[in-house]
C-alpha cells in the first residue's frame, strides 16, 4: 500500500472537473457535505471549497482520504477514468449476485439519464445510447429523424441501464423490453419537452420524441 501511494504521489494527476464530480458522487451516497468531510476527514469549509471552486489542487492525501469515504477511487474522482470502459478491476473475492424486484428496478430506472438501446436494423441489431426520460411509467427518448434510434419507432426494442462500481466492483442493470413507437400526438410531444428531463448530450437538432411502452422490466445486482 505504501508502494502504491508513492507512485500515485509521483505521477501527474489527470486533469478533471473535480468539484462537480465529487458533488455527483456525494448526492449518488445519500451523503451530506458535513458527513462527507467527516469520513474525509478535513473541515466542512474545505470540502465546500474544493465542490464549488472551478480549478482546485488538493494533494494526493486529501484526494485519497475523499476517494475512501466516497467509496471511488482517485482515478474516478479526478476524471482519469473516463477514457477507459467500466470494470477493469478485478472481481471481488465474496461477491453475491441477486435478481431485483420490479420495484427496485423501476427506481433504479428513474434514477438514471442514459440507456444502451438495442435496434434491430435492415444489417441486424445496433446498440447505441440515448438520453431518457421515465415518463408515466414508460420511457422515453429525443432523436432526430433518419437516425438509427429512430429505427426504434414501431419495433420491439431493449434498453439497458446500469451502474459499475470499479472500486468496490459491484454494480447493478436494469433491462426494459417493449415496443417503441414514435410520439405523433403534438400536445404529448410538447409536454415531453416541458417536463422530461432528457437533454440529448449529442446536441444537434433531435425534434422527435420515441417512447417505448415496456413489456417486461428486470434487473441484477452484484454485491460484496
Amino acid at each position: 500500500m505504501a508502494d502504491q501511494t508513492l507512485s500515485m504521489a509521483t505521477q501527474p494527476l489527470p486533469v478533471g472537473d473535480l468539484g462537480r464530480r465529487i458533488a455527483l458522487r456525494r448526492r449518488q451516497l445519500g451523503f451530506s457535505r458535513a458527513e462527507t468531510a467527516a469520513r474525509a476527514g478535513m473541515a466542512t469549509s474545505y470540502l465546500r471549497y474544493l465542490e464549488e471552486q472551478p480549478v482546485v489542487a488538493p494533494g494526493i492525501g486529501a484526494l485519497m482520504r475523499l476517494a475512501g469515504a466516497l467509496q471511488t477511487t482517485v482515478a474516478e474522482l479526478t476524471g482519469g477514468d473516463v477514457e477507459r470502459p467500466p470494470g477493469p478491476g478485478r472481481a471481488a473475492r465474496h461477491a453475491e449476485f441477486t435478481e431485483l424486484t420490479a420495484e427496485e428496478c423501476h427506481a433504479l430506472l428513474s434514477t438514471h439519464g442514459v440507456g444502451r438501446l438495442a435496434v434491430p436494423t435492415p444489417t441486424g441489431p445496433v446498440v447505441v445510447p440515448v438520453n431518457y426520460a421515465v415518463v408515466d411509467g414508460g420511457v422515453a427518448f429525443r432523436t432526430a429523424p433518419g437516425s438509427i434510434p429512430a429505427l426504434a419507432a414501431g419495433r420491439q426494442v431493449a434498453l439497458e441501464v446500469d451502474r459499475i462500481d470499479d472500486a468496490f466492483s459491484t454494480g447493478w442493470s436494469v433491462l426494459v423490453r417493449g415496443t417503441a413507437d414514435a410520439v405523433d400526438d403534438p400536445a404529448e410531444a410538447h409536454d415531453l419537452d416541458e417536463h422530461a428531463y432528457s437533454e440529448p448530450w449529442a446536441g444537434g437538432t433531435r425534434p422527435l420524441w420515441i417512447r417505448i411502452e415496456p413489456r417486461s422490466v428486470s434487473g441484477r445486482r452484484i454485491t460484496v
